[in-house]
Parts: structure tokens; C-alpha cells; sequence
């Protein structure tokens, strides 16, 4: 009877796990590189959590790069400084969150392609709860627009 539970259970996590996924909806996603030599680049979206649970950002992945991190921008004695978010980014439940220019946003590091105008760049989102989106996101070289429509 036990080893039915088990299953059942097991049964339960696997078919639960995608539809989490589903909770979390990327919204207008670009990137972006200072020129076509750059090493390193930037992603941008909005990420909206319309679940009843909380999440958190905790990773991201790219064939492009060899690493990439959550990082924002912080003032420290007058001084804006870019910093890795190593414990990752919250997202609320029903909560959204704009990684943007100037603020939160994903860093392509030793990139290994160019980030051309029109070409998209694959990306693997990773959620403590959520798991793993994987998206192309558009590369806009001209847009500098600060925020986010929905």
C-alpha cells in the first residue's frame, strides 16, 4: 500500500511541475551589446509571476556567453556600481518584477557570438520553483527606452 502511495505522490510532482512554469510569463524580452566586439551583453523583459506563490530568479544560461548572472545597479558612496544578485531575484506571488537598463537585468558575460540587430539569442531562465523557461529573445541594438509596456 505504501509503494502505491509513493507512486501516486511521484505521479502528482511530475504532472504539477511544468504547470508552475505556466505561473511565470515573460513579457517583452530584448538584448542588447555596446558594439559588434563587445564581450559582454544585456538582457531585458519583464517577468510576471500571476501564481499564488512566491519564486525567485536564482539563474540564467545562454549558448552565447560563458556565463550569465542576475545583476542591478547600486548607489555606494555616490558611486553607481553594477552588482551580482547571487541570492537571486524574489518574485511575489502575483507580483512582477522589470529587469531594465540602469536597474535589474541579465549580464552576458565572454560572449561567444555577436549580438547582431534582428538576430535572437537563446536563454534558459531558471526559477527556485518555476524550473526552466527557455526563450529566444530579440536582439534591438537601438532601443533605449527605460522600462517596459505591458
Amino acid at each position: 500500500m505504501s509503494l502505491r502511495i509513493f507512486f501516486a505522490a511521484a505521479f502528482g510532482l511530475a504532472v504539477s511541475a511544468p504547470a508552475l512554469a505556466q505561473e511565470i510569463h515573460i513579457l517583452d524580452p530584448y538584448a542588447r551589446a555596446a558594439s559588434p566586439a563587445a564581450t559582454t551583453g544585456a538582457a531585458f523583459m519583464l517577468i510576471d509571476n500571476i501564481g499564488d506563490a512566491d519564486d525567485r530568479l536564482v539563474g540564467a544560461a545562454s549558448p552565447v556567453a560563458q556565463m550569465v548572472q542576475i545583476h542591478t545597479h547600486r548607489e555606494e558612496d555616490g558611486v553607481m556600481k553594477m552588482l551580482h544578485l547571487t541570492e537571486g531575484l524574489p518574485i511575489g506571488a502575483g507580483d512582477s518584477v522589470i529587469l531594465e537598463r540602469g536597474g535589474h537585468h541579465l549580464m552576458f558575460m565572454g560572449l561567444t557570438e555577436s549580438f547582431e540587430q534582428g538576430k535572437e539569442i537563446p536563454l534558459t531562465l531558471i526559477f527556485e520553483k518555476s524550473g526552466e523557461i527557455t526563450l529566444d529573445i530579440p536582439v534591438d541594438l537601438a532601443r533605449k527606452a527605460k522600462g517596459h509596456g505591458h
